[in-house]
């Protein structure tokens, strides 16, 4: 259904979970693909893997919290690839459903910073190759918590609000300069983000609470089940796609249901 054969495509965290699912369909439907991620061995493993399949993935390291890193990375990506035609805004940290009274300074900045920070950051260096060019798609991954409380933890839901008001401001400033923005939201969806996360923020972690599955949160999801990480990689390709040509600014809600109720 998606042909990207031609065309770069860098993932942010695309080493594991959602990411890692986006960056494999994105590499079968043709495109070359750049995982821009923090963790190596899984990045390395996701080269690997692919490589078996006779599919070119690039791993380049990459912390979006370090503004100088970003703009040497995009550097290299445009140096050799010579453009960017997508950019998914895909790394992310969990904060453990910690709430107001749990969340300490540190974690709040490493979750804001990774997450809506970073977003921003990437996007505004991918930017200097898409906007002269007039041409460009930037899909964001935010989350259903980026839309209802109760969802997440605090700094994640905030992190996530950011994010989907980041995208529909930005798509108001590039739609008319050829540059199509548009968010996807995941429900509850079947990865390692906590065991990730935690790894990520080391000393600043707090305890990962939710893992496995929760028979009471499923009652919240109509479908009564987690999603896949394909299922959020097929609405990424969609919006990143020109099939939703005319879709700008959108938060695309990816949740078995759960917020119609």
């Amino acid at each position: 259904m998606f042909d990207f054969k031609d065309k770069i495509i860098v993932v942010t965290g695309g080493e594991t979970g959602i990411g890692r699912a986006t960056v494999e369909s994105f590499a079968r439907a043709g495109g070359s693909v750049i995982i821009a991620g923090f963790l190596e061995d899984e990045g390395d493993d996701v080269v690997s893997s692919l490589a078996k399949e006779n599919l070119k993935v690039e791993f380049v390291k990459t912390d979006v919290q370090n503004e100088a890193m970003i703009e040497d990375v995009t550097a290299r990506i445009v140096a050799k690839y010579g453009r960017i035609d997508v950019l998914v805004n895909n790394a992310s940290i969990f904060d453990g459903f910690a709430g107001v009274n749990e969340t300490s300074a540190a974690l709040w900045d490493k979750v804001l910073n990774t997450n809506l920070r970073g977003t921003f950051l990437m996007s505004r260096a991918v930017l200097k190759n898409m906007m002269p060019r007039g041409t460009g798609t930037i899909v964001n991954v935010a989350s259903v918590g980026g839309i209802v409380g109760g969802a997440d933890g605090l700094a994640y839901t905030a992190s996530k609000f950011g994010v989907i008001g980041l995208t529909r401001q930005m798509a108001c400033d590039l739609t008319a300069k050829g540059i199509k923005v548009n968010a996807v939201c995941p429900g509850m969806i079947q990865t390692e983000m906590r065991k990730h996360s935690t790894r990520i923020l080391a000393d600043d972690a707090p305890p990962m609470r939710g893992v496995g599955v929760n028979p009471d949160a499923l009652k919240r999801v109509p479908a009564g089940s987690k999603g896949q990480p394909d299922d959020i990689s097929n609405a990424i390709m969609f919006a990143a796609s020109p099939y939703s040509g005319y879709m700008n600014g959108h938060s695309l809600v990816v949740d078995g249901g759960w917020t119609i109720q």
